[in-house]
């Protein structure tokens, strides 16, 4: 019998709550789950550490990208399965992932969908699963207050990233794999883990979240008018195709600033540093993911799950698409 805990960023909403997650999970079975709940995704990692300690092998977290990554951060590296129940504002990872957005889909994901190991990034040490970049996302990022965030959800990011299109770029040198890959002015670098990005748009269409690289771009755009060209490429599919646009990919990643900047990972912002060291670890956290087919990506309902047999939890390998 698995041991079952929840950690839970209290202010976040899906479906009827929480006493709804309690409810749910009662029904399938798991009355008494390890229950921490949190008012800041910054203290999450102990609680993850705490039920890894007291022999979760599930762990169902609520909350948005940043909770996410506060709990991968805590639990990369050790035999607990994390289940993403998404109730924060992008929910980045759970969509490149299919997680539903049914509180009692996600659930029934968690209980008897598939393991999925998959890659992490660490930036500065610190693990991330969808992304993690300096300068025009960071400052995106940084600007969206929580407050803002309740109020216009995902516009929040529009609004903030519109303020900033004007904002001076950086200097900067770029390795990928011990090799120069860029030196001069940037607006921003962003390293993704997997292909869909800022509201859903892919990025980075040749993104794998178990491949054992890390996909790499920057951005030298450093006008609204230059900006447009790019996201226009963005928006067809093809942002490696614009002239203010260069891709990459590899395993270490090294970052050298003339400045002081924020950066960012899996949407929460960090202080100002010049240098950023990016690893990749390769299946280095298991993730639940729905049973489907690699090219099904329909949104997975209640209703395909909840004929699932209770008890039934199979641990064969997830299928290969994202």
């Amino acid at each position: 019998m698995s041991t079952v805990a929840v950690v839970a960023h209290a202010s976040k909403r899906m479906g009827g709550g929480l006493r709804e997650l309690r409810e749910v999970l009662a029904g399938q079975g798991v009355g008494e789950p390890l229950w921490y709940e949190v008012n800041k995704s910054r203290r999450a990692p102990q609680y993850a550490s705490r039920a890894v300690a007291e022999g979760a092998d599930l762990i169902f977290v609520w909350g948005g990208d940043g909770m996410v990554q506060r709990c991968i951060d805590a639990v990369a590296g050790t035999d607990a399965a994390l289940a993403i129940l998404p109730a924060g504002t992008a929910n980045l990872l759970a969509t490149n992932l299919n997680i539903p957005h049914d509180l009692t889909a996600a659930v029934m994901v968690g209980l008897h969908g598939a393991r999925r190991e998959l890659d992490t990034g660490t930036i500065n040490g610190e693990h991330f699963a969808v992304m993690a970049g300096t300068g025009f996302d960071a400052q995106m990022i940084k600007g969206a207050s929580r407050r803002m965030k309740r109020r216009l959800g995902r516009m929040a990011y529009v609004y903030t990233g519109t303020k900033n299109l004007s904002a001076r770029g950086m200097k900067a040198q770029v390795k990928v794999d011990g090799q120069q890959f860029h030196k001069g002015r940037i607006s921003c670098v962003l390293v993704g883990n997997v292909g869909k990005l800022f509201g859903g748009i892919e990025v980075f269409g040749a993104a794998r979240p178990d491949d054992g690289v890390v996909e790499v771009g920057l951005v030298t755009a450093d006008n609204p008018a230059q900006w447009a060209r790019t996201f226009g490429r963005l928006a067809a599919g093809s942002p490696e195709r614009s002239p203010f646009v260069k891709v990459t990919r590899g395993r270490k990643v090294r970052i050298k600033l003339n400045k002081k900047v924020p950066y960012e990972l899996d949407g929460g912002d960090r202080k100002k540093t010049k240098k950023l060291r990016i690893n990749v670890h390769p299946a280095s956290v298991t993730i639940c993911v729905p049973l489907r087919s690699e090219t099904d990506v329909t949104p997975l309902r209640a209703s395909d799950v909840l004929a699932t047999p209770a008890g039934h939890r199979p641990h064969q390998p997830a299928p290969a698409g994202p």
